[in-house]
């Protein structure tokens, strides 16, 4: 008779500190009735943290060589102001080898918050590593050379 009687004390105990503990979580609840007139059930041009309408962005970064492109024949084919992807050249344009066409990246330390999108293409044989920005005019994108700096990859 002794193990049966251990066996229930030890199940009663368990059971009161097991309720305890969630009595004491259920006192910070806040109030969710209708009377509480802090609590507010929908707000326009708010997100909801329950349904996650606007999920967070995945951003990977990588360390890339940047260099500058412009339309001119001596750098690009026979279509110089149209991108790989079929689109004009406009400024915010880039040239990646790896990265599908309309992928964002932005890079913070030479253009801030500025985003850009890969919309072109370079010769074969250039690392996926390395990011061509197009410039308006060739003396521009002859300035700003080559540099080393931290690229970061937006999806979304």
């Amino acid at each position: 008779m002794k193990p049966p009687f251990k066996f229930l004390v030890l199940i009663f105990v368990f059971l009161i500190v097991f309720l305890l503990d969630f009595s004491s979580e259920a006192e910070n609840l806040p109030d969710f009735s209708f009377e509480n007139k802090n609590f507010v059930l929908y707000q326009e041009n708010t997100v909801s943290p329950i349904l996650n309408l606007n999920p967070p962005r995945k951003i990977i970064k990588v360390l890339g060589l940047i260099t500058g492109y412009s339309s001119t024949p001596q750098e690009t084919d026979d279509t110089p102001f149209l991108t790989a992807s079929g689109k004009k050249v406009r400024d915010g344009i880039v040239a990646n080898n790896f990265l599908p066409f309309g992928t964002k990246i932005k890079i913070p330390k030479i253009f801030g918050d500025k985003i850009f999108v890969v919309e072109d293409r370079m010769k074969r044989g250039k690392s996926k590593y390395h990011f061509d920005v197009w410039f308006e005019n060739s003396l521009e994108a002859k300035n700003f050379g080559a540099k080393i700096a931290l690229v970061e990859i937006i999806f979304e």
